[in-house]
C-alpha cells in the first residue's frame, strides 16, 4: 500500500512538473507570437500621447481590445482608467497586473518615425506631449499579456484584474487621479485582490534584463512650493526693498544642508531639489515675490517627517531674518508613499522573473530615488514592482537619455521580456496559492 502511494506521489509530481514546463513553453511561444503586435501598439501610443486624466483615446483602444478578448471591462475608473477582469476556469487567487497610461509635458526630440508631434497647453504654456517615461510600453505589454492569458483561460486557476491606470505622473492641479483615486474607488475590492504586480521600463538597463529590489524599492515623493514675499523697489535703490530673490537664494543654499547634514546617508538616501524659481520680470525692478517649486524624496516615514520639518524651519526662519515671509506648501499637490516590495513575495516570485529573462539577467539593484504611485496599491495588498531593461545591447547607459527628457527612448526588443515576466508571475503565483 505504501509503495503504491509512493508511486502515485512520484507520478503526480512528474505530471505537475511537466505541466509547469508546458506552461513555460506556451508562454514563450505566445510571447514570440505577439511581440510585433505589442511593438505596433507601443508605436501608436507613443505617436499619440495623452496627459494624466486626459487619456481618452488610449483608454478607448484598451477597452475595445479587452472586450474583443471576452474580458469583462470597466471604464471611467479614476477619470479615464480601464479595468479588465478575466476569470479562469479553475478557482484560485485574484491577481492584479498594473500598467500606467499617461504621458508628460515634454517636446520630443528623437528622430524615430513614430515620434510625437502632439502639442497642448500646460500650466498656461504651450508644450509638446511625449511618452518620456515608457508608459506607452507598459500599456502595450499589458495588452499583450491580456491576449495571451485570455487564450489560456482554461488553464487559469483564479482571476486576473488588468489595471490600466491614468495620471501616474500626477493629476492636474485641483484634480484627483492616479492609483490613489483608483484605490479610493475600490479597484482592489471587487473582486478582492490578493496580490499585485507592476513593472517599469528602464532606459539605463540593458534590454533583456530585469532588475528588482526587496522592501523599499522607490522613494516617497512630495512636491514642494515655497512663496517668498518681500518688498519691491527700483533696482537702483535696493536699500528700500526686502529682496525676495536674495532671500530665495539663501533658502535654496541652506536647503542643501538637510541632505548633507541632517539625513543619515549611510542608512537611507534622501533628496531635496528645487527645480524651478520664478520672480521678477525686468532687470532693474526688484520684485515683491518669488515662487519656488521642488521635490522631496525619502525612504522612511521618520526621514520624511524630519526633512519636512527642516524645510519649514529653514525657509520660514531665513525669510524672517531678512524681514520677508515664506509660505511653505508641502506636499503641494502630490504625495506618493514609498514603493514597498513585500519581502516574502519578492523572494517567492524571483524564480518567475528568472524564467522570463534567464537567471543571469535578473539583477538585484539598489533602491531608486524615483517614485511611483504603484505604492498606493502596495499599501493595501502585497505587491512586487520590478524593472525591465530598455537600453539597446552594447550601448553605454551613461549616454542614454534619462527618463523625463526629450531624447528618451527605449528599444523595441525589450517588451517581450515584460510580457513573459507578467505571464510567469501569474501562473507561478496561482500554482503556489491554489484555493
Amino acid at each position: 500500500m505504501k509503495y503504491t502511494l509512493l508511486i502515485a506521489l512520484i507520478l503526480f509530481l512528474k505530471i505537475a512538473s511537466a505541466q509547469k514546463n508546458n506552461y513555460q513553453a506556451l508562454i514563450n511561444a505566445n510571447a514570440d507570437k505577439i511581440e510585433l503586435k505589442v511593438i505596433d501598439w507601443r508605436h501608436d501610443f507613443h505617436q499619440n500621447p495623452e496627459l494624466g486624466n486626459r487619456e481618452t483615446r488610449t483608454s478607448l483602444i484598451i477597452a475595445n481590445h479587452l472586450r474583443s478578448l471576452g474580458i469583462e471591462v470597466k471604464t471611467g475608473i479614476a477619470v479615464t482608467g480601464v479595468v479588465g477582469i478575466l476569470k479562469g476556469d479553475k478557482p484560485g487567487p485574484v491577481i492584479a497586473l498594473r500598467a500606467d497610461m499617461d504621458a508628460l509635458p515634454v517636446t520630443e526630440k528623437t528622430d524615430v518615425p513614430f515620434a510625437s508631434k502632439v502639442k497642448t497647453m500646460y500650466n498656461g504654456q504651450e508644450t509638446g506631449v511625449m511618452h518620456a517615461c515608457g508608459h506607452d510600453g507598459h500599456v502595450a505589454i499589458l495588452m499583450g499579456v491580456a491576449e495571451i492569458l485570455a487564450g489560456m483561460k482554461k488553464e487559469l486557476k483564479g482571476t486576473i484584474v488588468f489595471i490600466f491606470q491614468p495620471a501616474e505622473e500626477g493629476a492636474p492641479k485641483g484634480e484627483e487621479g492616479g492609483a490613489e483615486l483608483m484605490v479610493k474607488q475600490g479597484v482592489l475590492n471587487n473582486p478582492k485582490v490578493d496580490v499585485i504586480f507592476g513593472l517599469h521600463m528602464d532606459a539605463q538597463l540593458e534590454t533583456g534584463k530585469i532588475a528588482y529590489h526587496p522592501a523599499g524599492a522607490m522613494a516617497s515623493a512630495s512636491d514642494l512650493k515655497i512663496t517668498v514675499k518681500g518688498k519691491p523697489s527700483h533696482g537702483a535703490s535696493p536699500w528700500y526693498s526686502v529682496d525676495p530673490i536674495v532671500v530665495s537664494a539663501q533658502i535654496i543654499n541652506s536647503l542643501q544642508t538637510i541632505v548633507s547634514r541632517n539625513v543619515k546617508l549611510t542608512e537611507n538616501p534622501a533628496v531635496v531639489t528645487i527645480g524651478a524659481i520664478h520672480g521678477g520680470n525686468r532687470n532693474n525692478i526688484i520684485s515683491d515675490q518669488v515662487e519656488m517649486l521642488g521635490t522631496v524624496r525619502t525612504f522612511t516615514d521618520e526621514d520624511e517627517s524630519m526633512v519636512f520639518s527642516r524645510i519649514h524651519q529653514i525657509a520660514e526662519k531665513t525669510a524672517e531674518a531678512a524681514g520677508a515671509t515664506a509660505l511653505v506648501e508641502l506636499p503641494y499637490s502630490i504625495h506618493y508613499p514609498v514603493t514597498f516590495n513585500n519581502v516574502a513575495l519578492t523572494e517567492a516570485m524571483l524564480p518567475s522573473l528568472q524564467k522570463a529573462a534567464g537567471t543571469e539577467n535578473v539583477l538585484l539593484l539598489p533602491a531608486k530615488t524615483g517614485s511611483e504611485d504603484f505604492s498606493f496599491f502596495a499599501q493595501k495588498v502585497p505587491g512586487l514592482y520590478f524593472f525591465i531593461g530598455g537600453l539597446p545591447k552594447g550601448k553605454d547607459p551613461k549616454t542614454s537619455a534619462p527618463h523625463h527628457t526629450a531624447e528618451f527612448l527605449i528599444d523595441d526588443s525589450s517588451f517581450k521580456t515584460g510580457v513573459k515576466a507578467f505571464c510567469n508571475l501569474v501562473f507561478d503565483y496561482m500554482d503556489m496559492n491554489k484555493k
